[in-house]
C-alpha cells in the first residue's frame, strides 16, 4: 500500500539524500577529516567542502553504483541533520518535561531540579542515536535509487569551502 512517503517528490528527496550520504562515506574514507555539508533536494544536492569537482564527480557515481548493487548502509550517515534534529527534539523535550513538573518558582528550587533535568536530556541523546538511524533508515533516505542517474556534478562556488552542485533525474 502507498504511502505519503512514495510520493513521487519526496521519493526523488529521500533518493537524492541517500546519494547525498552514499558519496559523503566515500569522500569521507578518501580524504579523512575533511568538513563535508550536504543538502539534499527534488532535483539533486549540494555539498560544500574542500573537494574537487574531478573527485567529487568520480565519487558520486561509485555511491550510485554501490546503492544500486545493495549497499543500503552508505544511504544512512551518523552526522546527517536527522540525527542531530532527533537529538535536539528528544533532549529538548525531557528536559522541557521535567521543568515543567516543577511548581516551584523560586530560583533554589530550580537548581535542585538541574540534575533531573540534565538526566532527562542525557537520556534524550541516548535514545536518540538509535532513533535517528532508524528514521534516517524508513523515512528521510530511500536507499535503493530505483531510475536515479546523475545529470552533472558542478562547482557554483571556488570560495572556501568550494561549493558543487550535483543534478539527478529519476
Amino acid at each position: 500500500m502507498p504511502t505519503i512517503l512514495d510520493n513521487p517528490t519526496l521519493l526523488r528527496i529521500r533518493r537524492n539524500h541517500a546519494l547525498e550520504h552514499a558519496t559523503i562515506h566515500l569522500l569521507s574514507a578518501q580524504v579523512p577529516r575533511t568538513v563535508l555539508i550536504g543538502r539534499s533536494d527534488a532535483r539533486g544536492f549540494y555539498l560544500a567542502g574542500e573537494v574537487s569537482t574531478e573527485a567529487l564527480q568520480q565519487v558520486v557515481y561509485q555511491a550510485l553504483a554501490r546503492l544500486q548493487a545493495g549497499e543500503s548502509g552508505l544511504a544512512v550517515h551518523p552526522n546527517c541533520g536527522t540525527n542531530l534534529m532527533t537529538g535536539a527534539i528528544l533532549a529538548g523535550s525531557a528536559t522541557y518535561l521535567v521543568a515543567g513538573m516543577m511548581r516551584r518558582r523560586r530560583w533554589n528550587d530550580w537548581l535542585e531540579q538541574w540534575p533531573a533535568a540534565l538526566l532527562a536530556a542525557a537520556l534524550g541523546l541516548i535514545v536518540a542515536q538509535p532513533l535517528g538511524t532508524a528514521i534516517q533508515r524508513r523515512v528521510t533516505t530511500a536507499a535503493l535509487p530505483g531510475q536515479l542517474r546523475i545529470l552533472s556534478v558542478r562547482r557554483l562556488r571556488a570560495r572556501t569551502p568550494t561549493l558543487h552542485r550535483v543534478l539527478t533525474e529519476s
